[in-house]
C-alpha cells in the first residue's frame, strides 16, 4: 500500500513528528511505502472559493498544491498528522484540506484508507472532541475507510510525549496496516 502522510506541524522535532516517525516505521516494517509531505514547508495558498476549478479541475492558484493532489491521487491511504491548535487542525493542514475542493470527486473515487495522528498539551477527556468530529466528517464526506486514530493527550513537548504510550500506539497503528 502507498501511504501519504500530510504532516501539519511547523515543529519538525515536536510531538507530532515523533508520532509520525513511529507510524511510518511501523508501516514500512509491514511492507508499505510511506511518503511524508510536510505541508508547513510548502507554499499552499488558501482556497478563494472562485470555483474556477469546477470542483474537479485545475486550481487557478499556482502553488505547491499540485504536489499534494498528485500524491493523494496516486496513493492508497492518507494520514493526517497535526498538533491540536485551539481544538482543531493546524492552520497549515486545514488550508490543504480546503483545497481538496478542486478534486473532491477524484478523492472520493479513490476509496482511500485514512488515519489521524494528533497531539495536544491538554489532557482533559474532551480535548479532541472537535478534531475527531472534523476527522470523522472528512472520512464520511470523502468516502474514506478509517483505520484508526492516535490521540496524544498531555503531549505538550517531546519529553512529555516520550513518557507516554502514544509513540508506541502510532507504531502499532502503522504496523497493523
Amino acid at each position: 500500500m502507498k501511504i501519504v502522510v500530510l504532516m501539519g506541524s511547523p515543529n519538525r522535532n515536536g510531538s507530532t513528528a515523533m508520532l509520525t516517525e513511529q507510524f511510518c516505521k511501523g508501516a514500512e516494517e509491514s511492507g508499505h511505502t510511506v511518503e511524508v509531505l510536510n505541508v508547513c514547508d510548502m507554499n499552499i495558498l488558501p482556497c478563494t472559493g472562485c470555483v474556477a476549478c469546477g470542483y474537479e479541475g485545475n486550481c487557478v492558484q499556482r502553488d505547491d498544491n499540485h504536489v499534494i493532489r498528485r500524491a493523494l491521487l496516486n496513493s492508497d491511504m492518507v494520514v493526517w498528522a497535526t498538533p491540536l491548535y485551539y481544538y482543531g487542525l493546524s492552520a497549515q493542514l486545514k488550508t490543504v484540506i480546503d483545497r481538496f475542493c478542486s478534486y473532491n470527486s477524484s478523492l472520493h473515487r479513490r476509496h482511500l484508507s485514512s488515519a489521524l495522528l494528533a497531539v495536544a498539551w491538554n489532557a482533559d477527556d474532551w480535548t479532541f472532541d472537535a478534531l475527531t468530529a472534523h476527522y470523522q466528517t472528512l472520512v464520511r464526506y470523502l468516502g474514506l475507510q478509517d483505520c484508526g486514530m492516535v490521540l496524544g493527550y498531555g503531549c505538550g513537548s517531546p519529553s512529555m510525549t516520550r513518557a507516554t504510550s502514544y509513540p508506541a500506539q502510532a507504531y502499532r497503528l502503522g504496523r497493523s496496516l
